[in-house]
């Protein structure tokens, strides 16, 4: 379960894959149509698709010739009950928590 939620986070880290997420909690979408939106190449976005389904967030299928993203939410289940055993995020932020993390934790970029 520990590999499981440490991937949950890493991919919940990054505001496109967050954006992905809350995309598809409408409905399944294309591939195509999950890039729409964002200023990026179809190859990044199908790399933050990969994180995504390496976490269980998402599936992935082809239909056809069309390959279609859904959404997993049971996969944040463990998430969401690890973060609940704290109290005080209920309900969860998210960008909030990243802000949190990014203020308590030294940078690792530099």
């Amino acid at each position: 379960m520990t590999r499981d939620l440490d991937q949950a986070f890493a991919a919940l880290a990054d505001p496109t894959r967050r954006a992905i997420l809350t995309m598809l909690l409408e409905d399944d979408m294309a591939v195509t149509d999950v890039a729409d939106p964002f200023e990026m190449s179809l190859a990044a976005i199908s790399k933050h698709l990969g994180v995504l389904t390496a976490a269980k967030l998402i599936s992935q299928e082809k239909r056809g010739r069309v390959k279609w993203c859904k959404l997993e939410p049971d996969a944040l289940r463990a998430a969401s009950v690890w973060m609940q055993g704290f109290g005080q995020f209920e309900p969860v932020n998210l960008d909030a928590f990243e802000r949190f993390l990014a203020a308590e934790l030294p940078d690792s970029t530099g």
